[in-house]
């Protein structure tokens, strides 16, 4: 999760949202990804997406069943979707988001073999996206 979060902290200096995303796989991290919505002009480019697609072109296949994604913030729908097609094996995540999370909007998106662990580092997570948008307004 540390790791994730020196991706959304390069998010955060490039006036990305600081979302981060790592992927881990057999005990190796395979990719890392910040948000890149900003940068790319694309609304799907968020850090999930990003280390999903990173993945897999890392391991030459589009399921990801033998890794974990860490990322900074609860996944949204369209990321928990990916993340399910991708049939990660674990989701762990930081800072919950009740308005946008998918355990809210969503909660069969993901594979239904995959284990979530939730709230890990979450003070840290949840405090960067607040003070991004702290500065923001």
């Amino acid at each position: 999760m540390r790791m994730a979060l020196q991706e959304a902290e390069l998010a955060a200096q490039a006036d990305e949202i600081p979302v981060g995303a790592v992927v881990v796989c057999n005990g190796r991290v395979i990719a890392r990804a910040h948000n890149l919505t900003e940068m790319l002009c694309d609304v799907t480019a968020h850090a999930e997406m990003q280390a999903i697609t990173s993945a897999a072109n890392n391991l030459g296949g589009k399921y990801l069943t033998d890794c974990t994604l860490y990322v900074t913030l609860e996944p949204c729908v369209m990321c928990a979707g990916a993340i399910g097609w991708a049939q990660v094996s674990r989701l762990v995540y930081g800072a919950s988001d009740a308005r946008r999370g998918y355990s809210t909007l969503a909660p069969q998106a993901l594979h239904p073999r995959a284990q979530v662990t939730a709230g890990v580092l979450a003070d840290e997570c949840s405090t960067l996206v607040q003070d991004f948008f702290r500065r923001k307004r």
